[in-house]
């Protein structure tokens, strides 16, 4: 019996892709929970809460790597903290890290707590992998699905994006998981950069919805206008992906 690979954030919209690969590859999965799941399918449930720095001690326990998932837009950083540390004093051989392309860039709050999340993984002590992606179709589409009931739907103009299907992010994290630790690797975006305006024109259009999109200027984001969220660089500093926005909705829609 092999040791364990712990999963934070296993039941959310990454964390469960990621879950689904690891046992696919046949590996034993432990997943930190806040609420309390029985065990199935290769798949132990540990019942714990990184914020409050409870029962993480069990979860990392004899496992051979964590691939940290969980986020939260307050006191990420702190509960990464809580989770290094108990990770360090278990012996843990392996921490992989999920960020955000451009998180230097953009000043929003969240990213400034990942930010701060990566410099307590890459200094702690511990191997580490660091994975940044571009931002998940799937939070436009719940944006768009809640738009589509609108007469008249304002998106922000100039909101660039290059937005990635979390599946593609999934089977790179499992990859990562099951090999060596490897510091910072090259980023993964998605196929195609475009901006919110046009990706909802085109979920508006999948649906069969014709309201009409009215672009509006937000203040904030002159960051994001100017490529803050692209990635940077030549092609070959970075990962592409193959899903795009329409293959993506088409899957989701049918």
């Amino acid at each position: 019996m092999t040791s364990p690979i712990l999963v934070t954030g296993g039941t959310g919209t990454l964390g469960r892709l990621v879950v689904s690969r690891l046992r696919d590859a046949g590996v034993d999965v432990r997943v930190l929970s806040r609420k309390s799941r029985p065990a199935e399918n290769g798949i132990a449930y540990v019942t714990g809460d990184l914020a409050k720095d409870q029962g993480i001690g069990p979860a990392v326990e004899g496992v051979r790597a964590l691939v940290h998932c969980a986020s939260d837009k307050k006191g990420d950083a702190d509960a990464t903290r809580n989770l290094v540390r108990a990770a360090k004093e278990a012996g843990v051989a392996h921490v992989v890290y999920i960020s955000i392309v451009g998180v230097e860039d953009v000043s929003f709050g969240y990213f400034k707590s990942k930010l701060e999340s990566e410099r307590v993984v890459t200094e702690s002590g511990l191997p580490w992998t660091l994975l940044r992606v571009t931002q998940f179709y799937d939070f436009i589409l719940d944006g768009a699905a809640k738009a589509r009931k609108l007469p008249l739907v304002p998106v922000p103009s100039g909101f660039r994006v290059q937005p990635i299907d979390p599946e593609e992010v999934a089977v790179r994290l499992a990859e990562l998981a099951l090999d060596k630790p490897a510091g910072r690797v090259r980023d993964l975006v998605g196929p195609q950069a475009t901006d919110a305006v046009a990706m909802i024109r085109a979920y508006l259009k999948a649906v069969h919805k014709g309201s009409p999109v009215v672009p509006v200027w937000m203040p904030g984001i002159g960051k994001i206008r100017n490529g803050g969220l692209l990635p940077k660089g030549p092609r070959d500093g970075y990962d592409t992906a193959r899903v795009t926005w329409e293959e993506f909705l088409a899957t989701k829609l049918a």
